[in-house]
């Protein structure tokens, strides 16, 4: 009953938005409210344990935004900041010159597998996609065909490599050993996002060529003609500093004593909320300032660039709320159940029950920790169960077919300017082969080992 009203919500909320041309912020908090009806959910909350239809919307919207909006904030500015003292242009350069415009989008598949490992997703988005638009409108390639390799990467190591949150929440359920999870998510996601990145970007990209969308662009790449640009060296460091502070952060995480100041103070700077805003304070000097930048012409791009972010936190915010509602319906509680009874591997039941509930709840964290908390007990009694792939098959799961009910679809969309039918065809196919080549090399791994 609930997989079939999930599948009904997804199609009207396809409908609206395409045929009806609603806007998706609009078209993604009525359909919420028509999951909750169909589901039986209280109009009102009764009492506080269980949450009534507007209780679950606002508490969606307001938890994916609690974060989201103060990250995409702070990154967009940093982003402008780079952009405006032509540090994403330095960058973009360099890049191009060592790899060669024929790899640049190889190139990007490298630096977002290597800044995605300490920090959020979305926090690594908003960091490199001045660079994609930068070398997008330097070399006239598809958008498509840079963009896929960058958020592959960051995909590929937001879902199996921890210390992510919820590749670590799964590794303390299934008691798993951190450093060989780290070990064997290495081998299985560099060859998963080489195939989903560069070698399916390039593919996808040669049959939609998809410019620079103006109004983002517009904030988020220089125009005007700079004689010189700001160092490779500074402008590096300003990008990799708050993910240097997520690493350390990481790091005092495992070798510390968690109650000493010492790591109380490394674990609050390393925040990505914190770790943002010292850099983007630190970008204001190196990229402002130190490039003869006045105070008046900083706060300028600071305010410029905050207008066409309040769309997309608005997206994002009711994807999140749709995510809520589904969840709060006890949906995943039905795959759940019906999960327990079945008589599969625990590999291929971990990978499964996770991809199920991605498709229907649309939460990547979510599915990964309900399929971890199901399959544990199960594996456990399973001798010879590696808990380590475990880890993995329930990353790779939570990974599959991202489309309209998951925030990171309308993100995607909305930066790369793209249809709902073309994020499809990119991004939502590009998370599916994720998911099912990293679950092959697991599956392979696991013969092996």
């Amino acid at each position: 009953m609930g997989i079939a009203i999930v599948i009904a919500a997804i199609v009207v909320l396809l409908l609206l938005i395409t045929v009806a041309k609603m806007h998706p912020f609009v078209a993604l908090i009525l359909t919420s409210v028509g999951v909750g009806l169909a589901m039986g959910m209280p109009l009102i909350a009764p009492s506080p344990e269980t949450p009534g239809i507007i209780d679950s919307i606002k508490a969606g919207l307001g938890n994916t935004l609690g974060f989201l909006a103060i990250v995409l904030a702070l990154g967009t500015m940093l982003g402008k900041m780079m952009a405006e003292s032509g540090g994403a242009e330095r960058i973009a350069k360099t890049l191009i010159d060592r790899f060669g415009q024929k790899r640049v989008h190889w190139a990007m598949m490298v630096v977002a597998f290597l800044v995605g490992i300490p920090v959020f997703f979305q926090v690594g988005f908003v960091l490199l996609i001045p660079l994609v638009f930068t070398i997008a409108m330097e070399t006239g390639i598809s958008l498509v065909t840079i963009g896929i390799p960058l958020v592959a990467g960051l995909s590929v190591v937001h879902g199996l490599v921890p210390p992510h949150p919820a590749a670590m929440a799964a590794v303390g359920i299934f008691k798993a050993d951190v450093g060989t999870t780290i070990l064997y998510s290495l081998i299985v996601g560099l060859p998963t996002a080489i195939i989903a990145g560069p070698l399916f970007g390039k593919w996808i990209g040669s049959r939609m060529y998809k410019q620079v969308p103006g109004e983002i662009a517009e904030q988020l790449v220089q125009h005007k003609e700079k004689k010189d640009l700001p160092g490779f060296g500074n402008t590096l460091f300003t990008i990799l500093l708050p993910v240097i502070l997520m690493l350390v952060a990481s790091i005092a995480n495992v070798t510390l004593d968690q109650a000493s100041e010492a790591s109380k103070v490394l674990r609050f700077i390393g925040d990505p909320i914190i770790a943002l805003l010292i850099a983007t304070i630190y970008s204001f000097f190196s990229l402002g300032y130190a490039r003869g930048f006045n105070r008046d012409k900083v706060l300028k791009f600071a305010n410029d660039c905050l207008g066409p972010v309040a769309n997309i936190l608005l997206v994002i915010g009711a994807g999140g709320a749709f995510n809520k509602v589904l969840l709060d319906s006890g949906i995943g509680d039905q795959i759940a159940d019906w999960a327990t009874h079945s008589q599969m591997s625990p590999l291929l039941l971990g990978w499964g029950i996770a991809a199920l509930i991605r498709i229907a709840t649309g939460s990547a964290t979510v599915s990964m920790m309900t399929a971890a908390g199901i399959v544990a007990p199960i594996a456990a009694s399973i001798p010879g169960t590696n808990a380590e792939l475990l880890v993995l098959a329930t990353g790779a799961g939570s990974l599959i077919l991202s489309h309209v009910n998951d925030s990171g679809f309308w993100m995607i969309k909305e930066y790369f300017g793209m249809t709902v039918k073309e994020t499809l065809m990119t991004w939502t196919a590009m998370e599916t082969i994720i998911s099912v080549v990293a679950f092959a090399l697991i599956a392979l791994l696991d013969l092996l080992v």
